[in-house]
């Protein structure tokens, strides 16, 4: 289970960050303070950090500072500015991406899988009911055979896959693959997709195993998936 520190001091958006993250799997080390994120990194391993620009006793960026020097791991920072000089400031010391405040929770799930994924803490290979997929060549492969996605097969694929412990929604699907390839996507079109993707991965389509119907909500990955 990956460890993310968590550094915001508005304890409302704490609260809610918490329990989006645990509801992805994640454990979530809160620290309100720059000197409190400080002793975290001495007493616990991380994976990745979740770092406000701007807290009651310092900065963010001294933050960053301090987690780059103890722990090589990603540095995500949350602000209500978008004031340029601040993003080069964050870049600069080390920052591995910037997202201000308001944001959408899946952008910020987004972007920490893809920071986890980048520094090679996020698993690369999936495998499931014969199915291999190896995020880091783009490579599926169905009983040892390759098998040939479209980039809006592929990205809906990996959806199921980054979220294996969650019933996701038709509205959360849509809203993923909104700009994904530049195809349009509705509701009609996310029925036809989803059966384009269980003819080329399942096992046997009319009775799929990885991409399961949830009737009344939506969609869920099929048990037996592991990664590494």
């Amino acid at each position: 289970m990956k460890r993310i520190l968590l550094v915001e001091d508005e304890q409302a958006l704490a609260r809610h960050l918490t329990r989006l993250l645990q509801a992805e799997g994640f454990t979530v080390v809160h620290a309100a303070t720059q000197r409190a994120a400080v002793a975290c990194l001495e007493e616990t391993p991380l994976d990745l950090a979740l770092v406000d620009i701007s807290l009651p006793d310092g900065n963010g960026f001294a933050v960053c500072t301090a987690i780059k020097q103890a722990q090589a791991i990603p540095v995500l920072f949350l602000t209500a500015s978008a004031d340029e000089d601040s993003v080069v400031t964050g870049l600069c010391l080390g920052g591995d991406d910037y997202i201000t405040k308001p944001f959408r929770p899946q952008e910020l799930l987004a972007r920490i899988t893809a920071a986890l994924r980048k520094s090679g803490r996020a698993p690369s290979v999936f495998s499931l009911h014969g199915l291999t997929v190896d995020t880091a060549s783009g490579m599926v492969q169905k009983q040892g055979q390759e098998v040939f996605l479209s980039p809006l097969e592929y990205r809906l694929l990996l959806i199921f896959l980054n979220n294996p412990n969650m019933i996701l929604t038709r509205d959360r699907l849509l809203d993923e693959l909104w700009d994904a390839a530049g195809e349009f996507v509705n509701n009609n079109t996310l029925t036809v997709y989803i059966k384009r993707l269980r003819e080329k991965i399942e096992p046997e389509p009319s009775a799929p195993q990885i991409i399961l119907t949830v009737r009344g909500t939506g969609y869920r990955l099929g048990g037996g998936h592991g990664s590494k």
